[in-house]
């Protein structure tokens, strides 16, 4: 396929997916590996961007498959993998626990993008609260995703018709989604992630492709510029309601939405667990806090 020509398929791909999610001027695809921990810390940037654009974009998570071709069973290639999650931790500030490269290495790191496409066919919404309790399980508790039963237990937490899931699990459907999101990768000659494409309505014009990951005021200017317009963003929900939202956030989560330093975080968050309305959950790297029903 030349590059005209893929070009035109590109268009037609996201504008066909835009007008499917309610018309928003502007759709955001987010090329993303369930194991790649620069995708982990794209998390508060994204939630950000919801909260404070989220009226002016739809946004559709795209699965590269990166790390899957990757042979994990090599020891030498385990060490490096840790060593990046590591050092992705402590600079981002969303904890990765490396250690599960020694202890219990993915084997197949293909079963949890189609598991989360299995998951998306129940809902995308659902899909991605699947694709966020696999990025827990795997990044802050050092669990296999590649495990069936981390799976189907992963898949009952956030609440999927359970058959269901099991079925489209081991089913074409869940394969062929996986497929064509290789291939809209390949289409949009996406080579790293995570990788962020934004679409305007202007279908011929080009998309705005941003690779790797960048401060929160990169992407507040690229939506500016698509819009042509500095719309005021949307103030986020008191912090409480937020908390009862997402359920379970890291103290970064908190510190970028709200513009707070991790102290100022570690203060608001500290008269909620005297509240008894949260609990603290200590990992390798800073906090994450559990939202009490």
């Amino acid at each position: 396929m030349n590059p005209r020509r893929r070009a035109v398929v590109n268009k037609h791909i996201d504008h066909s997916v835009a007008s499917e999610c309610g018309k928003k001027p502007l759709e955001i695809y987010v090329f993303i590996d369930p194991l790649c921990p620069e995708c982990w810390a794209l998390e508060p940037i994204l939630k950000k961007l919801q909260i404070e654009y989220g009226k002016h974009f739809s946004i559709r998570h795209v699965l590269s498959g990166r790390l899957a071709s990757l042979n994990l069973r090599k020891a030498t290639l385990n060490g490096s993998i840790a060593n990046v999650w590591e050092r992705t931790a402590s600079r981002s500030g969303m904890s990765c626990d490396g250690d599960i490269w020694f202890e219990n290495p993915i084997s197949t790191p293909f079963t949890a993008s189609i598991a989360i496409k299995a998951a998306e066919l129940q809902g995308r919404r659902v899909g991605l609260k699947f694709l966020r309790k696999l990025q827990e399980l795997l990044f802050l508790q050092k669990q296999n995703i590649s495990d069936e039963d981390v799976l189907v237990e992963c898949a009952r937490e956030v609440g999927l018709e359970m058959d269901e899931f099991v079925q489209d699990l081991h089913s074409e459907s869940a394969a062929k989604a996986f497929q064509c999101d290789l291939q809209i990768t390949s289409d949009m000659e996406v080579d790293q992630i995570p990788t962020l494409v934004f679409f305007n309505e202007n279908i011929e014009e080009e998309g705005m492709k941003v690779t790797g990951l960048y401060s929160y005021d990169v992407y507040v200017r690229i939506i500016q510029d698509l819009l042509q317009a500095s719309p005021e963003p949307s103030i986020p929900p008191p912090l409480e309601e937020f908390l009862q939202y997402f359920k379970f956030v890291a103290t970064k989560e908190i510190s970028v939405v709200y513009n707070l330093e991790p102290n100022e975080v570690e203060k608001e968050m500290k008269k909620l667990l005297l509240k008894q309305k949260v609990e603290v959950v200590p990992v390798k790297y800073g906090t994450f806090w559990r939202y009490i029903e």
